[in-house]
């Protein structure tokens, strides 16, 4: 067997282009054969269909077929973000530009742990993570793998800042990642305010931090994970001044509202915070991996230094080189931010801010068809683009087997939430193509898996 091709190099190009032609056509029929938003059957039956394309793992003699038969399988049993029944989570289908710029990084391969594996890319860093941590009012940021990574470390910095240990005040509707990030820092349990409709309740939060002592990190919310809301975010930094709490913000979800004129509003407050996530792979349409922590001061990013004689050498800084080791607690790190500056240097703030808009009025108008149509029950108007809803009588266990029902059938991929001690399904709509016939369809599929007589509530 000849040595395989490399994908950079002089020769790579040419390497790659007859694999992409086959990666594109296994992704169109994969597609074509899945028919829908997932693949029907459920997670036996998937797991079946892989399990008979893979065979053996490790053969002894490659098979030069893998690529095609692979990528079909993927693209036949993928639950396809782009499909406008598709509308369960904060997964986003991402765009071509992104998506093609996400190649160029995987073919260069550069690594952001030293500045001779990563010399543009280092810089490149540099520069995109500076603006968009000044675009919501912070100084810097760093990149991620995402809302759970950023958070860790906003706690990190935190607990550094305070000498080794703070109080994490947070809602009861606060992502999961932040009491699992204060587990895994060794913090005490964390104290968990009311939030009543679904948001920081600011009089709890003022009793709960005047009965606190030492140092307080308060985490608020802008876009949460069940519903998509948005903590009152001026009250609660007002708050935190007050009683001299360090404030976090994850706006993994709500952040990119930032783009928009129209919707940047509802984000006022993010400036005074100490620390706040942001995901680009949720509304930003890129490619997984794509999060950032922004900080409002710098130095603070000190703590994650660390020296390593073979990546930043005392001589070589000295020199000029670039230290990379104290923008991440990763040591080999894909250059993700190339995406994100095509993305943003491709359709600007317009036209990033127009997806955004997009969204938000898709998740207005299915909220007006579920409030106009008698047999269905609506949370609330939309604050982003997650709709919550569930048939009028429908018990929570109904609810549940509806989701279910559809996600075997293959036909629709909705999430579910819990609030207010109901079970409710929730439609996260990102596909900014969505039609407004599609929003119809997805309620009447709905509507025809509600079994018959359910019980009422």
């Amino acid at each position: 067997m000849s040595t395989p091709p490399l994908a950079s190099g002089p020769d790579g190009p040419e390497s790659l282009r007859p694999l992409l032609d086959t990666v594109l056509d296994a992704l169109a029929a994969g597609g074509r054969a899945r028919g829908g938003p997932l693949p029907a059957g459920g997670p036996r039956s998937v797991a079946a269909r892989v399990a008979d394309v893979l065979g053996e793992v490790l053969p002894d003699d490659g098979d030069p077929d893998a690529l095609r038969a692979l990528v079909h399988a993927l693209a036949e049993g993928a639950a396809d973000p782009a499909d406008p029944l598709c509308a369960a989570h904060l997964h986003c289908p991402p765009l071509a530009v992104a998506t093609a710029a996400d190649l160029a990084a995987s073919a260069l391969n550069p690594s952001l742990d030293s500045w001779d594996q990563a010399p543009a890319a280092s810089a490149l860093e540099a520069e995109v993570t500076r603006a968009l941590a000044h675009e919501i009012g912070l100084a810097d940021a760093l990149v991620t793998t995402g809302g759970t990574e950023s958070n860790q470390l906003a706690l990190l910095l935190a607990r550094e800042t305070h000498g080794g240990s703070v109080q994490l005040v947070c809602g009861a509707g606060a992502h999961h990642s932040l009491p699992r990030a204060a587990w895994l820092l060794g913090l005490p349990d964390p104290v968990v305010v009311p939030t009543p409709n679904g948001i920081l309740d600011p009089a709890a939060l003022h009793e709960a931090l005047t009965a606190l002592t030492g140092p307080l990190l308060v985490a608020a919310t802008a876009g949460t994970t069940d519903a998509g809301l948005i903590d009152p975010l001026p009250e609660i930094a007002g708050l935190c001044t007050a009683h001299g709490a360090r404030l976090h913000i994850d706006a993994a979800y709500g952040g990119g509202l930032a783009f928009s004129d129209r919707h940047r509003e509802k984000l006022a407050g993010l400036e005074a915070a100490h620390t706040v996530t942001l995901d680009l792979h949720k509304l930003g349409w890129q490619p997984v991996a794509a999060g950032l922590l922004a900080v409002a001061r710098p130095r603070e990013l000190a703590v994650l230094h660390h020296h390593a004689d073979y990546l930043n050498a005392d001589d070589d800084t000295e020199a000029g080189l670039p230290d990379l080791l104290d923008h991440s607690l990763r040591t080999t790190r894909r250059p993700d931010i190339l995406k994100i500056a095509v993305t943003l240097k491709t359709l600007g703030r317009s036209g990033l801010g127009a997806l955004i808009d997009q969204v938000c009025a898709h998740a207005r108008a299915f909220a007006a068809l579920v409030q106009d149509h008698p047999g269905f029950e609506l949370y609330d108007r939309p604050v982003i683009s997650t709709v919550l809803f569930r048939p009028v009588e429908a018990d929570d266990d109904a609810v549940a087997a509806i989701r279910r029902r559809l996600l075997y059938e293959g036909r629709a991929v909705l999430g579910r939430a819990r609030l207010d001690g109901r079970l409710w399904l929730k439609a996260t709509l990102l596909n900014p193509h969505t039609r407004p016939d599609e929003l119809a369809q997805l309620l009447k599929l709905v509507e025809g898996t509600t079994p018959e007589g359910t019980t009422p509530r």
